[in-house]
């Protein structure tokens, strides 16, 4: 339904097209998880020179693995431990240019050099979280983190 050739190479027009294709694919439909699932092909297929993009979902005090692409990965991440979970303690985007210089660092995959994460909230409270990793350091620029933020507002809308 979706094909890679349909980018322009414009890193905000393909944004912004990414963000039009997820609200087609998740509108009308109630289920979360076949939501995120979705959301994470979607973004799996944009994004390049990533190695994992998925949610974790807070649950009982933690934040537990949910709908991703990548390798297996860590299945529950306490409150403020690691990226992902600093980005639910602080409740804001982490943009880490390099992981292995962040304090408590949870390396899921050694091959993860950068990463960002983005809270996603519901009733001003923490759902959960958009991961993203990358094997290259510095990865995600301000471009990447506003428009990935618009598309977890999207999510937003329907979980």
């Amino acid at each position: 339904m979706f094909e890679t050739s349909i980018y322009s190479g414009d890193k905000t027009k393909d944004y912004e097209l990414t963000i039009k294709q997820l609200e087609a694919l998740i509108e009308g439909e109630q289920d979360d998880i076949a939501n995120l699932s979705n959301a994470t092909a979607l973004l799996n297929q944009f994004l390049t020179d990533i190695n994992w993009v998925g949610f974790y979902l807070w649950k009982k005090d933690e934040l537990v693995l949910g709908p991703f692409q990548g390798l297996p990965a860590c299945v529950r991440i306490g409150y403020g431990k690691g990226v992902c979970g600093t980005a639910v303690h602080e409740r804001k985007t982490q943009r880490i240019a390099n992981v292995h210089a962040f304090p408590g660092h949870i390396a899921c995959d050694s091959a993860s050099n950068s990463e960002i994460v983005i809270p996603i909230m519901k009733n001003s409270e923490v759902y959960g979280v958009l991961d993203i990793d990358s094997p290259s350091k510095d990865r995600f620029d301000e471009v990447d983190q506003i428009y990935l933020e618009k598309f977890v507002n999207v999510l937003e809308k329907y979980i």
